[in-house]
């Protein structure tokens, strides 16, 4: 999904100005599947990722809505972490 360096350096003002966000990062070319290959493998159209941390799902979907890959036509999946 084509996006601009404009769009990224928007989106990550919003997002530190958030208090929500906790980092994140790209996924490198250098990918391997350990453990039982009968297993769904990861999908190469995973491209990196990037940790929130709030009670107000809400409020975190504001901020994905300027997401640049969902502004160009693409998705994310918003996955939980449950706390431990």
């Amino acid at each position: 999904m084509p996006t601009k360096d404009e769009e990224w350096e928007a989106f990550f003002q919003l997002a530190y100005q958030s208090g929500m966000f906790r980092g994140g990062s790209e996924i490198g070319e250098k990918r391997r599947t350990i453990g039982n290959s009968i297993h769904e493998k990861i999908p190469d159209s995973v491209a990196g990722y990037m940790k929130f941390e709030t009670d107000e799902l809400d409020d975190l979907l504001k901020i994905l809505d300027s997401h640049p890959v969902i502004r160009n036509g693409g998705s994310i999946e918003l996955l939980e972490l449950p706390k431990s």
